[in-house]
């Protein structure tokens, strides 16, 4: 295998707790309600699609911050159970690490989110300079801070332009949130994840309105991708031509939570590896569908890691 193939894949993001109440009907306000169950998981987009590539055998690293204490050392020891490489992670000591309470509805498969977030800062323009990027094939940014994030994106690109084409870094952003300033991420990624959400902020009522409508906002040559849950997933290169994959529901639908950042996880997966964009898409698809079959992630890597 050449040199580039075995490089890492980094993701930059968030990483929080995720405190999980599994229920077997969503609560009515104002009552008391007894969980099936209750766990706690390291949880953040970009820190869940590390754990999936991981899982399916990409080596991986993630960037991002953490306050210090008991949560913090749960989650650092998480990260090494998965043979995350950890050594970006700012820690910040007075800060509060963030935390999300998922009422995760088994009869129906949702996932309703509360997120504190109260002072931990983004990773930064400053934290990223000291990255040695030559240990990369590929950089995701879970959009966050974006104006930093372009900053650093504008490094790899200055990177990128001292090398042959085939040993530069791959860049991919998602943008998830309805939040103006992540716009500005669009011109700047090589694969660009826009959400359902994000589609309908913009008016768009499906996948393919969605990607022949924001196509305009990517730079020439890149890749846009929209993935519309239970409708599976769409994508738009430079050819022009949408590729479509439809969803692969489990037999029993368990638990939604991190299934867009698996379905992220398994087209970078796929792409790095120099897979086609449809057997990308459609991977995503299969193991994002997969995810859904149980709560967590560790029975990822069973049906997949031949692939």
């Amino acid at each position: 295998m050449d040199e580039h193939k075995q490089k890492k894949i980094l993701c930059v993001g968030l990483v929080c707790l995720d405190i999980i109440n599994v229920v077997d009907k969503y609560p009515e306000e104002d009552t008391d309600t007894r969980c099936l169950s209750q766990r706690w998981q390291r949880g953040g987009n970009a820190s869940n699609s590390c754990t999936v590539l991981s899982l399916l055998g990409a080596s991986t690293a993630f960037m991002g911050s953490l306050s210090a204490g008991p949560v913090a050392d749960f989650i650092l020891e998480d990260f090494q159970k998965f043979h995350i490489d950890v050594s970006l992670v700012s820690e910040h000591a007075q800060c509060v690490l963030p935390a999300s309470v998922v009422i995760s509805n088994i009869s129906t498969g949702s996932r309703t989110i509360l997120h504190m977030n109260r002072n931990l800062p983004d990773v930064t323009e400053e934290d990223f300079s000291k990255v040695d990027l030559h240990q990369f094939k590929w950089i995701h940014w879970e959009g966050r801070n974006a104006e930093e994030q372009v900053k650093m994106i504008q490094q790899v690109a200055m990177y990128n332009s001292t090398l042959p084409p085939q040993q530069r870094i791959t860049v991919s952003v998602e943008i998830e949130k309805t939040r103006e300033p992540l716009c500005q991420l669009f011109p700047h990624g090589d694969v660009v994840f826009v959400s359902k959400d994000v589609a309908r902020h913009f008016g768009f009522l499906t996948a393919e309105a969605a990607l022949k409508g924001l196509y305009s906002r990517v730079k020439k040559g890149a890749v846009l991708i929209c993935a519309w849950a239970e409708k599976g997933a769409d994508a738009l290169g430079p050819d022009g031509l949408i590729v479509h994959s439809d969803a692969f529901p489990p037999e029993t639908l368990v638990d939604t939570l991190g299934a867009g950042d698996t379905f992220n996880a398994a087209v970078i997966y796929t792409l790095s590896n120099g897979g086609s964009l449809e057997n990308a898409l459609t991977f995503g698809c299969r193991v994002a569908g997969r995810k859904c079959g149980f709560h967590g992630y560790d029975s990822i890597s069973e049906k997949f890691t031949d692939n």
